[in-house]
């Protein structure tokens, strides 16, 4: 009996519909029944197979978490992340990598997936751990956040024998940076954890920060062999040319958007999936750095050595933060500064922005929807204006590079927001520029012939900011969106938001999710995300939402 129980349904359904071909050739009268025996087992199966298929997130996301659980062991290191973008899973992998070349037996997991039993289960943990926006955790870290960090625990009886880093990956430009790995390092601490070096912050990317959480891996685990240092850190810089660059949304109540592509040039790599992302080298404008020039009695024309390339002391000048002060140029009184070479050593590289891939590699382009952003504050192309400048990335990309022009950027992996690898049904959820990532998913699911797509698309104004109208009707017409929802805000109807269609569908929602699909949401941070956040909340429930995260199939990559 035991035997028979382990064959797979389909063997013993075929196995029934021989014996009943038996039956029927030794005695025809018996043939129907046979063949009701056969075929209501066969019925049976498919029972069965459904009610797996519609085996709930939470049971699913549960077995998931209960089998990392399984790898819990006191002599491997666990190597754990929150990410956001994927840098932090990115930099996750290149520790582990790094201790098992030197011989140390690790377990990697992402932070949503542990409990605290797992990390009291250590000895020793590297957590690499991003913060969003001022000091929000990323979406991967939510769950944990609530599930553990948000309840009692007796201080000092959690993690008694757990020794512990943490490398806090975060922004300078906001008040509160990295503050999410830091508030998760005082909780490791306040269980008892004691910590291996003081917490690492890492400045979008810094590659002096990176050195120092590998120079203390090698302190700790006295490496004698070790991984070369191109392993570490992000993917190298590729240099594309500015092709062409549209105004999508002429007249829109809101800021110009610009939808831009970009060709490669010699070695750059089209390579790349639906929800990654370039990360932008920004540029000051020419004239912000002519004026610094002028004011600090350097022609520009001064050869340095800047990121290993020799280059000219404006070339190099325009990618760095300029000195406090600089946009004030007194022509008057012109202050020479150091030498070039000495000035550019001592300069910070300019922040990269990070832009949702709209296209994919078989386009044979990359293509960008970019807003134009404008911030208070003179620059340095009109120190004596109040008036709102544009953004530094948003400005070079979208005004101040020229058609033709270079472009310096690299390909992230954003394994946070990639797509399914199957034909499940998936929602996409978006609004203003966000929509550049959805098409990428739109676009690869086209491409595979999955149908079950449903888009639900906010923006202002119907006749101005409808992005990419035209393509997304056509894929409507042919049959490989099943769904898509705009809704306008500035156009007075009942629904004038993503999350009130969300609300108005709720049942359609559900059916859809009981079917197996993902959710993905693109778009503002601000308003929109947590509002959506919410509507999915008020219709699947706490657990359920939590558990298509766990299960990788609730992804935002918001901003």
């Amino acid at each position: 009996m035991k035997a028979i129980y382990r064959l797979r349904p389909t063997t013993l359904a075929w196995t029934l519909a021989l014996a009943s071909a038996a039956v029927a050739w030794w005695n025809p009268s018996r043939a129907v029944s046979a063949a009701g025996v056969a075929g209501a087992y066969v019925s049976a199966c498919a029972g069965i197979v459904a009610a797996h298929r519609r085996r709930t997130p939470a049971s699913r996301a549960q077995s998931k978490a209960a089998a990392l659980r399984e790898d819990a062991s006191d002599n491997a290191i666990l190597v754990a992340y929150a990410s956001q973008t994927g840098s932090a899973a990115e930099l996750a992998e290149q520790t582990r990598a790094f201790l098992e070349a030197v011989g140390r037996r690790t377990r990697l997991a992402s932070l949503d997936t542990l409990r605290s039993t797992d990390l009291a289960g250590h000895a020793c943990a590297l957590f690499v751990v991003s913060t969003t926006g001022e000091g929000d955790p990323p979406d991967q870290a939510t769950p944990f956040l609530r599930r553990e960090m948000g309840v009692d625990i007796q201080a000092g009886m959690a993690f008694p024998s757990l020794r512990y880093g943490v490398l806090a990956l975060g922004d300078r430009r906001y008040v509160n940076y990295c503050g999410f790995g830091r508030q998760f390092a005082a909780w490791l601490g306040a269980q008892g954890a004691r910590p291996l070096f003081e917490t690492i912050d890492v400045d979008n990317g810094d590659a002096g920060a990176l050195h120092r959480w590998r120079t203390q891996l090698e302190s700790l685990f006295d490496a004698a062999a070790q991984p070369t240092a191109s392993s570490w850190g992000p993917p190298r810089d590729s240099v594309w040319t500015l092709a062409t660059r549209k105004l999508l949304n002429p007249g829109s109540a809101g800021a110009p958007a610009f939808h831009l592509s970009l060709l490669p040039q010699m070695g750059s790599p089209l390579s790349w999936q639906a929800g990654d992302v370039a990360e932008i080298m920004p540029r000051h404008p020419r004239e912000a750095v002519q004026r610094w020039l002028d004011a600090h009695a350097f022609t520009g024309d001064e050869s340095v050595r800047c990121d290993g390339t020799l280059t000219t002391l404006a070339d190099a000048l325009a990618t760095r933060h300029l000195p406090a002060g600089a946009a004030q140029g007194n022509e008057d009184a012109p202050t020479r500064s150091p030498a070039p070479q000495a000035l550019i050593d001592g300069l910070a590289p300019l922040a990269r922005r990070s832009y949702s891939i709209s296209s994919l590699p078989d386009d044979g382009r990359l293509e960008l929807l970019v807003r134009q952003v404008r911030v208070a504050g003179p620059d340095g192309a009109s120190p004596s204006s109040d008036a709102p400048r544009l953004g530094l990335a948003s400005g070079w990309l979208t005004e101040h590079a020229a058609q033709g022009g270079a472009i310096t950027l690299r390909v992230r992996s954003n394994r946070g927001f990639q797509a399914p690898a199957d034909d499940r049904p998936v929602i996409l959820i978006g609004n203003g520029t966000g929509v550049a990532g959805l098409r990428a998913h739109l676009k690869g699911r086209v491409r595979a012939g999955y149908r079950r797509n449903w888009l639900i698309f906010g923006e202002r104004c119907s006749a101005h900011d409808s992005f990419y109208r035209d393509e997304l009707d056509k894929w409507l017409a042919d049959g490989f969106i099943d769904r898509i929802d705009r809704v306008w805000s500035r156009e007075g109807a009942a629904l004038r938001y993503v999350q009130d269609v969300l609300h108005a569908s709720a049942a359609t929602v559900v059916r859809w999710i009981g079917d197996g699909a993902s959710v993905y949401v693109c778009g503002s941070r601000n308003g929109m995300a947590p509002a959506v956040h919410q509507a999915l909340f008020d219709i699947l429930g706490e657990a359920t939402l939590d558990a298509l995260a766990l299960d990788g199939r609730y992804r935002r990559d918001v901003y």
